[in-house]
């Protein structure tokens, strides 16, 4: 091969676009990884990471102030920011590093620059411009993984000051004493979570009527009591019709019936992602969207034979780890069409992949919500677990629940959950919808205690109708 020739090149190097192509390389393909930022994508540099060490941090600022409560009298002087903020980067060069020494190990060719897919020659090609020049590289297997970006509302245009992006958010210079957070997803109640932790006043505002809205109901609800009871202002239902910046901050009217006005330092504009694909040659080489986001098959091959797409840029949960499944998923694939790989591999639906909200509480769900699964199967049984019976649960003084829902007489299809470190449950969870494990099957193994894990133990207990530390 020539040095512009290989087995395998990915256009993105975020989470679907560099597990696939470590993935690859460890099964002997030879592979290019077109980047024009860096190495780790959204999720490593201003998404999943930073944001989670910063809602570390605010967890930490909350058990100063509230140390009273467990005896320990402590206050929070002050929240330096520029401290917070060296602390997430210092986390993310660390892991950013590790990646790219990892990358290099693998004899994976990294090549810095703006790709653009381009109509080969019966061969997918992609063309890399960078301060260099341009050169274009070709294989028989093409992966797009161009990722997402963050959307705004019509006529609103973010200027890093007034009106923030969650990139902006992650590097505020200086705290706000008031915000306003526009979309009440993930993104929103993380940050907005993080910012009153931090004692900033915030106002959450979601067009739909209720928070999280991808979630269960019951979640949505028991977040909605939480960050009222935090001081956190939610107001639902009631789309933006305007945003106006101030001299001194914003004014922010909304659509509802009492025509609100809400004024602040500033404004998060939280509405969620759209796929990265304008102007990256996809409709001119051929390959088929839909209001942006690139038409898979169940293989995640294109309409253009050769490429596959991954990740965000594939309509469906906007998660890292959904990525990094696609992304192993396509390598295995190609490696099994090359003759490399024996068995074929097997595609997770995005209902079997985790999610959760890193918001306090937490959210953490696998699976199906009670609605869905009523109206996939009918007849559904579901049980909740109150958090107030977890010994674990009492000493970190979290409120919240874990609610199962399966078919009747038949496994468990969802799990859902409400309170602090939920999240660290979800892999078994996970496992219980995925393999379709009964109540009792999962009933029958001893949890540890006390930790919040023992919730789930709990909730399959009283499911298949022997409840230990529940009532019936």
């Amino acid at each position: 091969m020539s040095d512009d020739e290989f087995d395998l090149v990915v256009l993105g190097a975020g989470s679907g676009g560099y597990a696939c192509a470590l993935r690859a390389a460890q099964l002997g393909l030879r592979v290019a990884l077109v980047e024009r930022d860096l190495v780790g994508g959204t999720c490593l540099h201003y998404g999943c990471i930073p944001t989670k060490a910063i809602l570390h941090a605010a967890e930490v600022a909350d058990s100063a102030r509230d140390g009273a409560r467990f005896g320990v009298h402590s206050s929070v002087d002050k929240v330096d920011l520029a401290g917070v903020r060296s602390y997430a980067e210092g986390v993310v060069a660390r892991l950013h590093k590790g990646l790219t020494g990892l990358i290099s190990s693998r004899g994976i060719t990294v090549v810095a620059g703006e790709g653009r897919l381009v109509p080969g020659a019966g061969t997918p090609a992609v063309a890399v411009t960078s301060a260099d020049g341009e050169r274009t590289l070709v294989a028989p297997h093409v992966v797009l993984a161009s990722g997402s970006q963050s959307k705004t509302l019509p006529g609103l245009v973010p200027d890093g000051e007034r009106v923030l992006t969650s990139t902006d958010a992650i590097r505020l210079q200086t705290l706000p004493t008031s915000a306003v957070v526009l979309g009440g997803g993930v993104i929103g109640v993380e940050l907005a979570s993080a910012w009153r932790s931090f004692g900033v006043e915030v106002t959450v505002v979601e067009a739909l009527d209720r928070l999280v809205p991808g979630e269960d109901p019951a979640a949505s609800a028991a977040l909605l009591r939480a960050f009222r009871k935090r001081g956190i202002t939610v107001r639902t239902a009631g789309p933006v019709r305007s945003v106006e910046t101030l001299p001194t901050g914003v004014r922010v009217a909304l659509d509802d019936e009492a025509g609100t006005t809400l004024e602040a330092d500033l404004v998060l504009v939280a509405v969620g992602r759209g796929p990265r694909s304008a102007g990256m040659g996809y409709e001119e080489a051929g390959v088929a969207l839909d209001r942006g986001y690139v038409t898979v098959d169940e293989r995640l091959r294109t309409s253009v034979p050769g490429v596959h797409a991954v990740g965000d840029l594939v309509l469906g949960l906007q998660l890292a780890h959904r990525g990094f499944a696609h992304g192993i998923f396509v390598a295995e694939d190609v490696a099994h069409a090359e003759g490399r790989l024996d068995r074929a591999p097997v595609l997770v639906p995005d209902e079997q992949i985790p999610r959760v909200t890193y918001c306090d509480p937490e959210v953490a769900s696998v699976g199906l919500s009670e609605e869905v699964a009523r109206a996939r199967y009918g007849d559904v049984e579901t049980q909740t677990y109150d958090l107030a019976g977890n010994g674990k649960a009492q000493i970190l003084q979290t409120a919240g629940f874990v609610k199962l829902v399966r078919r009747t007489d038949g496994p468990v299809v969802g799990v859902h959950m409400v309170g602090a470190r939920v999240g660290e449950l979800i892999g078994e969870a996970q496992l219980v919808t995925s393999w379709e494990a009964w109540p009792d099957e999962v009933a029958a193994l001893p949890h540890a205690h006390p930790t919040l894990d023992e919730a789930l133990g709990e909730a399959h207990l009283a499911l298949a109708g022997r409840p230990l530390h529940a009532h019936r």
